[in-house]
Order: structure tokens, then C-alpha cells, then sequence
């Protein structure tokens, strides 16, 4: 499992290689409803997983997969109903992603 760190801006892109394989993690707060979304995009920022809601206990890419992103699940860990603003700061909340070879175990 990999913890990675939402940073402390409300609009950012950072980079995060994956078993050797670049992407780019976007991440947007949205003041007027206090809650987080997430992209994912490959290293030339083509999205391979659309902008979506921050929820915990929730795969965010249920819905949506493709092929070129990494085989696994894009998650957030918190008891919280909705991950506001601070959340990943005070570490309330944490955003992970698991690999499948992980979960079959």
C-alpha cells in the first residue's frame, strides 16, 4: 500500500511513479462543498481516471478503469463522513493506493 500526500494547496499536480511507470495525481478542494477531488493522468497528463469525488471507504476507481493505469485501487482511509479541507493535513484522513497483488493475498 502506498500513503501519499495530498498537498496543502487547493489545486496541484504532482508526480508519483508507480512500478517504474510515471503519473500525474491532481488534486482540487472545493471550498463551496469542503471536500477533495482526485485525477489521475499518465506522465503527458492524458486522464486515465476522470476527476472524482474524495470519499472514504470508497475504490474511486470503481466505476472507471483503464487499461494504462496501474492495476490496482485508489482510495481514501478515514472514519470521517466527509473529508473537508483539513483532513489530510491534521491525518483524520489518508489517500492510498493498494495494488491488486496486494488485496488477493
Amino acid at each position: 500500500m502506498l500513503y501519499i500526500k495530498v498537498p496543502d494547496m487547493n489545486d496541484s499536480v504532482s508526480d508519483l511513479s508507480i512500478d517504474g511507470t510515471m503519473y500525474k495525481l491532481r488534486f482540487t478542494y472545493n471550498e463551496y462543498g469542503d471536500y477533495w477531488n482526485f485525477t489521475l493522468m499518465d506522465k503527458d497528463k492524458n486522464i486515465l481516471l476522470p476527476m472524482s469525488k474524495i470519499v472514504p471507504k470508497f475504490p474511486l476507481n470503481f466505476f472507471c478503469h483503464k487499461s494504462s493505469a496501474p492495476d490496482g485501487i485508489w482510495g481514501c482511509l478515514s472514519d470521517l463522513e466527509n473529508v473537508g479541507r483539513e483532513a489530510f493535513n491534521d491525518k483524520t484522513a489518508e489517500f492510498v493506493y493498494i495494488p491488486n497483488s496486494e488485496l488477493e493475498d
